[in-house]
């Protein structure tokens, strides 16, 4: 009985053993659009913080992604993202350490017509489900096994776009919810059911003054707790407003920022504050939420104008109370901004390593600049000085290299159109 009780307590300590080291290989995995919390940020350690002396090492180039610009997101060693094929628009599945195709699963019956054909959306991945909307107007959700499960059009909420780049969103899961931007007229936004697709609620937006166009903008929605009250903050056309999480009501809004080209970077949230900005010769704000009777007022603590910082299409990361980001409608020009008083801390009108706008990725204490002519630069993220850590030029480049970099489990990946770089950071 004893050695029997001894080699059941063995047989549970090994699966608990099995069990934590699974987790853990799978613990800095990239689930969704600028990473498992949304700021862009990545838990890992880089194997080298000197890229002058020790590039990354590349270690395969895969092709079968269809065209496009979706980033990429990645769990329990697999590898998602959408693309333009032959056919249609497809969700698309590889092995994260080899880039070997798994599967293939169409979303749209032909290829979305729009400017600058390609597909824009991150998959959002929440267990055994993904969630994707296509560059044409719809969402989807899929097993992780490439089956369909449902889909809506926006064409259901009268959805429309500011202009016509095509819907670039990535959806947001939040518990039973997923959420995402028709942009239609009395549906901006809209929640849903994400076992089954159906109706929880939709928003009716309202913005007073200001300019930007109707419809949906290129972001994607973040989570606030601003002045105790959970609600949903998105980017839209005509601004930035904030969404109540129960009602779908909107709670506030900001106009000042919106041009009437393209609304497109993430808006930063932090405690009651949010950091918004654009391009198009718009500008950047500061805004404090407060609690107003049963409501929330947005208080334009600051605004930056357009010249002196604005944030293209590559994203901007809040790190120990400041914003790193490219400055500069098509030339990420690296720039570091005090977010509490909005002080250019350096930067602003300098040339990084690269050229074009830049999509960024914070990872330990590092900032991971990817220009568009294909540069990919290592900058010091401290307020101090601009310190460039080197930079490389990758095995390839097509068109404009806008997708995001995602570096996950030890790797970097860059999306470029219809091929997948992956390079070791780990310096394993």
């Amino acid at each position: 009985m004893e050695k029997m009780s001894m080699r059941l307590w063995r047989g549970v300590c090994l699966s608990l053993l099995i069990s934590v080291s699974f987790a853990n290989a799978f613990s800095a995995d990239w689930t969704q659009w600028r990473g498992p919390k949304r700021d862009g940020k990545s838990a890992e350690k880089l194997g080298s913080t000197d890229w002058k002396a020790s590039p990354p090492k590349h270690l395969w180039t895969v092709e079968g992604f269809g065209a496009g610009y979706a980033s990429v997101s990645v769990a329990e060693g697999v590898l998602y993202t959408i693309g333009d094929v032959e056919n249609g628009q497809a969700v698309i599945a590889a092995n994260a350490d080899d880039g070997t195709i798994l599967w293939k699963t169409p979303v749209t019956d032909s290829r979305p017509q729009h400017s600058y054909e390609g597909s824009r959306s991150t998959p959002t991945i929440d267990g055994d489900r993904l969630y994707v909307v296509s560059s044409n107007g719809a969402i989807a959700c899929l097993k992780t096994n490439g089956e369909l499960v449902w889909k809506r059009e926006f064409s259901e909420w009268d959805g429309k776009m500011m202009s016509g780049w095509g819907f670039s969103e990535s959806p947001l899961i939040d518990g039973e919810k997923v959420l995402c931007t028709p942009g239609g007229e009395d549906a901006a936004v809209v929640c849903l059911d994400k076992m089954t697709g159906k109706d929880i609620w939709t928003c009716k937006p309202s913005f007073e003054g200001g300019g930007g166009a109707p419809g949906a903008g290129y972001s994607s929605i973040v989570i606030s707790n601003a002045a105790g009250v959970k609600h949903y903050v998105q980017l839209t056309g005509q601004g930035v407003l904030g969404i109540d999480a129960e009602s779908g009501k909107q709670l506030w809004s900001y106009t000042r920022v919106a041009n009437g080209v393209a609304n497109i970077p993430t808006p930063v949230v932090d405690g009651n504050f949010v950091f918004v900005s654009t391009a198009y010769n718009a500008g950047t704000a500061l805004l404090e939420l407060k609690k107003s009777g049963k409501g929330i007022q947005a208080e334009e603590k600051y605004f930056i104008e357009a010249k002196d910082f604005n944030n293209h299409h590559g994203g901007m990361i809040l790190h120990k109370g400041h914003i790193y980001a490219g400055h500069q409608q098509n030339e990420g020009f690296p720039t570091c901004i005090q977010m509490s008083s909005g002080k250019i801390v350096w930067g602003g009108k300098l040339r990084g390593a690269g050229k074009g706008s830049a999509a960024i990725v914070f990872v330990d204490d590092h900032l991971i600049f990817r220009y568009q002519n294909g540069v990919v630069a290592l900058i010091q993220a401290s307020p101090d000085s601009y310190q460039l850590k080197g930079s490389f030029t990758p095995e390839y480049q097509e068109r404009e290299s806008w997708a995001h970099p995602v570096v996950a489990n030890g790797r970097l990946y860059l999306r470029e159109q219809d091929k997948l770089m992956c390079y070791d950071v780990s310096g394993k």
